[in-house]
């Protein structure tokens, strides 16, 4: 139910996308925006994952750097029946964690130190078990092409003010002249960012579950979430705050509320993901609370 829900979503944004193309160019110009749209998933299907762990500055770690947490991974990577993905620590001291690339063959994982500091041996193993999830989803992928369509629609909309009220000829090719014109440079963004936060948040929903199951433990995901969420609003991560597209990614919104990006969200609520997994815990039975967040750790 969620992927076709994730499908239908992809689908209204890949229309989106080309109805702008029509008001601005007609039939030609919705051609241009498909072989646009075409262009720019393929380059991101290739390379996404390295703009992204080189935008924040991510140093990849193996079992003699990072024995502890490399060894998690590990371990949580093969009850998932997953490939070894590459592991990265971020060094910034919001506690926060993502994974990327195209497929599980092809994923990465990436924490940061304020995460490894933060938080306790079992939470941790939470949150990267709720990451191995995006990847056993392939979140990473449908993620990466409904943030570059997404993009690109804002991009169009803003030609769409300039090249949107004529033609070679000088015909009206936009039905609705320049007042459709501004209405869809206005309207269009607001619209592919709602859509892109209802795959978000559908997805993440997915892996808080898939999360629980591969760790074992869902109330270790939930304290996680709890934590993640009050030290996210108190430590700015400077790197998100200047690529706010990126925000999706994480397991919390690692933007702090300081630009108005924070307007729409693309996260669930926390109180209603936390609930979740509590009623996860309930039905299996788990009631005891995580171990004691431990401090300190050899993780780096």
């Amino acid at each position: 139910m969620n992927m076709m829900r994730t499908a239908l979503l992809i689908a209204a944004l890949t229309a989106f996308f080309l109805a702008i193309g029509f008001m601005i160019g007609g039939q030609q110009g919705m051609v241009i925006t498909f072989l646009i749209a075409v262009a720019m998933n393929a380059f991101a299907y290739w390379n996404a994952d390295k703009m992204v762990l080189r935008m924040y500055g991510a140093q990849e770690v193996d079992a003699r750097s990072a024995p502890q947490f490399y060894g998690m991974v590990q371990q949580l990577a093969q009850r998932a029946a997953l490939p070894m993905p590459r592991v990265y620590i971020i060094e910034n001291e919001q506690p926060n964690a993502f994974a990327t690339g195209r497929n599980p063959e092809n994923a990465a994982v990436a924490a940061t130190t304020g995460l490894l500091r933060q938080l306790s041996h079992e939470e941790i193993a939470g949150v990267m078990a709720h990451e191995l999830a995006h990847v056993k989803n392939r979140d990473t992928l449908i993620m990466t092409i409904t943030a570059t369509i997404a993009g690109a629609i804002g991009m169009l909309a803003n030609f769409a003010m300039f090249f949107g009220g004529s033609s070679q000829n000088g015909e009206n090719r936009n039905p609705l002249g320049m007042i459709g014109s501004i209405l869809l440079m206005i309207l269009a963004p607001m619209a592919a960012m709602l859509v892109q936060m209802a795959i978000s948040r559908t997805r993440e929903y997915a892996a808080d579950r898939m999360g629980a199951e591969i760790c074992g433990q869902p109330l270790w995901l939930a304290s996680a979430l709890a934590n993640l969420d009050n030290a996210a609003h108190r430590t700015v991560n400077h790197q998100a705050e200047a690529n706010p597209a990126t925000a999706h990614l994480f397991i919390v919104n690692p933007l702090n509320g300081q630009r108005m990006d924070n307007l729409f969200s693309t996260h669930p609520a926390m109180a209603n993901r936390i609930a979740r997994l509590e009623a996860m815990g309930a039905e299996a039975g788990i009631g005891a609370a995580p171990a004691p967040r431990r401090v300190a750790g050899p993780w780096s």
